[in-house]
């Protein structure tokens, strides 16, 4: 497999994901909208209305939790924190770990409510903390939802309770959960089939997961279920085998027997039909660059995320190629994680990935000094 390094003008433009297969498949006949997608690539194995803007119930979680996960990797919020609950969060109705006004619960325990128990109060606390108030936080998550290009999703709250004008798709979610997938950790919360809150205490509380595929399904260790009287039965789930992962979403099931069975036609399909190759790791260093005017002479390039191809099973791979596009129009300084380029695996014509890149640690202004020293270096 070759490689190329080019430079060129970055255009900030997302992705747009492609169905690889026939949509005459008939894998989710009892759901009003189903996606599975391959979560390295974003490739499409399978497609029935994904686009219909439908109630996405306590799916809507999976935005929440990807605001956490980002808050916890930047330092804004430690797992071992303690949050204090409020009096809206503690009133919160439907699914709940039942909060009391003034209770305080660490970060990592109400994660695991949310991931686990599909805490409404949980969610509530959790967006009270990262951005003051439900409201604030339900800004943020309308600006995610921008920002990963996604046009057919908008939310009112960060718990998924009916809402006026609440709504996403089912490829919108599935976009959401690569995004949350990037976090790794996560899956040790929503992996968890039974726990417990407040363990050896009297008001000790018995958590069991919504999602019964992580005991029942092998390779199943998330997401998200949802479930409201509008949406029905939704879920949105990813699994691991062989090295692939896949996220499957099926939302307006009419009984939980039949979202668990469509979820597991979608993936029972995707390993029986395709196969994956693993590139690079996520942070992997992938190329570097001389920048003159730098603080450090030599700025690493790695990868924003895992990196993969997706084919169908016996296809011949001689033809793969990768391309590293760096952007010419970077300026410093830059922030550790900025991107600067991207990533493109090819197979003849055809894109099979493209990866941001990013820098791996803060790039400043090199002072009088180092560039005094590297003009005379090489100078001489």
């Amino acid at each position: 497999m070759s490689q190329s390094v080019v430079f060129a003008q970055h255009n900030d433009q997302h992705i747009s994901m492609e169905v690889n297969e026939s949509s005459s498949l008939d894998l989710a006949k009892n759901s009003k909208s189903a996606i599975l997608i391959e979560r390295d690539t974003g490739n499409i194995l399978y497609d029935k209305n994904s686009d219909e803007k439908l109630p996405p119930a306590s799916m809507t979680k999976i935005m929440t939790m990807l605001l956490i996960m980002e808050a916890i990797e930047k330092g804004e919020l430690t797992l071992d924190e303690k949050v204090k609950v409020s009096e809206k969060a503690s009133s919160m109705g439907g699914s709940q770990i039942f909060l009391e006004e003034g209770e305080e619960m660490t970060v990592d325990d109400l994660l695991k409510g949310i991931a686990v128990a599909s805490g409404n109060d949980a969610s509530v606390a959790m967006a009270e903390r990262i951005a003051g108030s439900e409201e604030a936080f339900v800004e943020m998550m309308n600006k995610k939802v921008k920002y990963l290009g996604l046009t057919s999703t908008k939310f009112q709250n960060s718990t998924g309770l009916p809402a006026e004008d609440h709504y996403s798709t089912a490829h919108d979610m599935a976009v959401m959960a690569k995004a949350l997938l990037k976090y790794e950790a996560i899956t040790n919360y929503t992996s968890i089939y039974e726990d417990y809150l407040r363990k050896g205490t009297e008001k000790e509380f018995w958590l069991v997961n919504t999602n019964k595929l992580v005991r029942f399904y092998e390779g199943v260790d998330g997401l998200k279920t949802g479930f409201t009287n509008e949406a029905k039965y939704c879920l949105t789930a990813t699994a691991e085998k062989d090295g692939m992962r896949t996220i499957a979403v099926v939302m307006g099931a009419k009984t939980p027997k039949d979202r668990n069975n469509e979820i597991s036609k979608l993936l029972d399909y995707a390993y029986a039909k395709f196969d994956t190759k693993p590139l690079y790791e996520k942070n992997q260093v992938v190329t570097s660059f001389e920048w003159l005017k730098a603080n450090q002479q030599k700025v690493d390039v790695v990868t924003s995320d895992s990196v993969s191809i997706l084919y169908p099973k016996g296809t011949d791979l001689d033809k793969v190629e990768t391309k590293i596009t760096i952007y010419k129009d970077i300026t410093l300084p830059l922030e550790k994680g900025t991107v600067v380029g991207k990533l493109q695996v090819t197979d003849g014509e055809q894109v099979m990935s493209e990866t941001d890149l990013m820098i791996s640690e803060d790039v400043e202004h090199a002072n009088l000094l180092q560039l005094f020293k590297r003009t005379f270096q090489s100078f001489f």
